[in-house]
């Protein structure tokens, strides 16, 4: 795992750095607005053009240098985090620029995310696929740690420039590492119409591959209908807190921090073990044991309960999460997973899609209103979650939560996806 952990450990620097910049982008924009919708647009408009052309992504992984292409990604993310840096210096910056930008990067990350995968089956053997998807979470999750404290501390110090331009400085770092290391490329899949290259085939090629196997489908509308349900969360995480703690960016970063430990001793802990053996239980039992602590941080009020409970859900991802990869992984065949992994991404990213699209909506428009003092929903859960700035919010949260639970309990109950 040599040749990996030197490219996971220039990707992990860049990870800090882009997180640290959408830390004060979200700031940024809250302080802004104010408003949920605004920060959910932002997610959302980064998934759209993942959806759109994820499959041509696909396609252009099994038949390009996935190094190559993981090097572009990098190489347009700077791109963009200087055109960001350069319109907030002439006080030029507005809300859409950073829409655009993170349209244009969400398509170049979906490449660079599908050749990272499918870059995993050629580069090791099937035993250590769960450590090296752990090792991806614990990337993210140890950018979740240092990011938000390091930005919280700096937003009013260096403010969002400083913090671009540090950002800028790591991806240096990743596309250096990225350059040092040679990534075998596996032979080109044979196309299903030998005579010539066939567009449709090729597009609908992941799709068929995925209904022809009722285990991988079963396992696809599960993971899909988590993501809806945990999106709608996501869209209201950072709003809800700001609102509830006065637009206090310091207690972001800390609740965001707590996140990144859980997810840390999570990813460690799956490094060093390899994952249950039955990988089907490791990604049930992390998607329940994700919504149960997601659930105790939607009632929460206080740093006391928002903390541990954001501790324990994050630690539950990298379990779930590494499972369901190796599954992935094992079944698909190397030289066909970028077009499959593709189709995966379409889907998921679709249910994310939505519910991030209609998580601010609900939330500006009829949660928080419902749970001011006079609202209707007020003498309901009122007691329970408070009223206020950031109460219906709190309510959506905790509903999208037991969400999460439920298709927990309904992937024990689906014998196809639990026996698969």
């Amino acid at each position: 795992m040599q040749k990996f952990i030197q490219i996971w450990l220039g990707q992990t620097a860049s990870m800090i750095g882009s997180a640290m910049s959408a830390f004060a982008l979200t700031i940024w924009i809250w302080e802004s607005t104010s408003q949920a919708t605004a920060l959910a647009l932002l997610m959302f408009f980064t998934q759209l053009p993942r959806i759109l052309l994820a499959p041509v992504a696909g396609i252009l992984v099994d038949r390009w240098n996935r190094k190559f292409l993981m090097a572009i990604g990098d190489a347009v993310s700077a791109l963009l985090t200087l055109t960001i840096l350069l319109l907030y210096i002439s006080q030029n910056l507005q809300i859409w620029h950073i829409y655009v930008a993170a349209a244009v990067n969400g398509v170049f990350d979906q490449i660079q995310q599908l050749a990272y995968s499918a870059a995993i089956a050629t580069m090791m053997p099937e035993k250590h696929y769960s450590r090296a998807s752990s090792l991806s979470f614990l990337a993210s999750y140890g950018a979740s740690i240092i990011a938000p404290t390091l930005a919280g501390i700096l937003y009013s110090v260096i403010g969002p420039g400083g913090i671009f331009t540090i950002d800028l400085a790591t991806f240096t770092i990743a596309i250096a590492t990225l350059v040092s290391v040679k990534i075998p490329q596996p032979a080109i899949a044979s196309n299903p119409q030998p005579t010539r290259f066939h567009l449709l085939q090729e597009l609908s090629f992941g799709f068929r591959y995925i209904v022809e196997r009722p285990s991988l489908l079963a396992l696809l509308l599960s993971v899909s209908l988590f993501w809806f349900a945990h999106d709608i969360g996501a869209a209201l995480y950072s709003p809800m807190i700001l609102a509830r703690t006065g637009n206090n960016a310091r207690i972001l970063g800390t609740i965001l921090s707590a996140a990144g430990a859980g997810g840390v001793l999570g990813a460690s802990i799956v490094s060093i073990w390899g994952g249950p053996r039955r990988r089907i239980r490791g990604f049930l039992l992390g998607m329940a044991g994700a919504g149960l602590s997601k659930i105790v941080f939607g009632f929460g009020q206080a740093l006391s309960i928002w903390i541990p409970a954001q501790f324990c859900s994050s630690f539950n991802f990298p379990i779930l999460g590494s499972s369901n990869e190796a599954i992935w992984l094992a079944k698909v065949a190397p030289e066909v997973q970028g077009r499959v992994f593709a189709t995966r991404a379409v889907i998921v990213q679709l249910a994310s899609a939505i519910g991030l699209l209609i998580a601010g909506p609900l939330a500006d428009r009829v949660f928080e209103p419902a749970m001011q003092p006079s609202g209707f929903l007020a003498a309901i859960f009122g007691p329970i979650l408070g009223t206020g700035a950031g109460a219906g919010m709190a309510l959506l949260y905790a509903i999208s939560s037991l969400g999460l639970l439920l298709v927990a309990v309904g992937g024990y109950a689906c014998r196809l996806l639990r026996e698969g």
